[in-house]
């Protein structure tokens, strides 16, 4: 099992689930954050901090955002496992979920 981030980061990122992971799972994609699924330790630091509420735990992910689990887990088809987060950067790239999304916010 892991965290999914969720539709309301898209065009927010507001970083600061990654401040508190303490495994560095959370990369940057164009638009949006993601989890990676075998890095994560589920240990639920990101979901409290997240000001938008876009972290669920897989299970309690809510159904009109269930596709987020496989973008979260398929945006990292491309990169695999760098093993954290912080090295590798943010990445010029979304998944065509995210990708095909008009703007989100103001």
């Amino acid at each position: 099992m892991t965290y999914v981030i969720a539709l309301p980061c898209v065009d927010v990122k507001d970083r600061a689930c990654i401040d508190e992971c303490p495994v560095d799972c959370i990369y940057e994609g164009d638009r949006m954050l993601y989890i990676h699924p075998d890095e994560c330790v589920d240990c639920g630091a990101c979901e409290p901090v997240c000001p938008v509420e876009a972290i669920y735990y897989e299970d309690d992910l809510p159904d009109e955002w269930a596709d987020y689990y496989k973008a979260n887990v398929e945006f990292f088809s491309e990169i695999g496992s760098p093993g954290g987060a912080a090295k590798l950067g943010a990445v010029d790239h979304d998944h065509a979920l995210v990708k095909a999304l008009p703007p989100q916010g103001d």
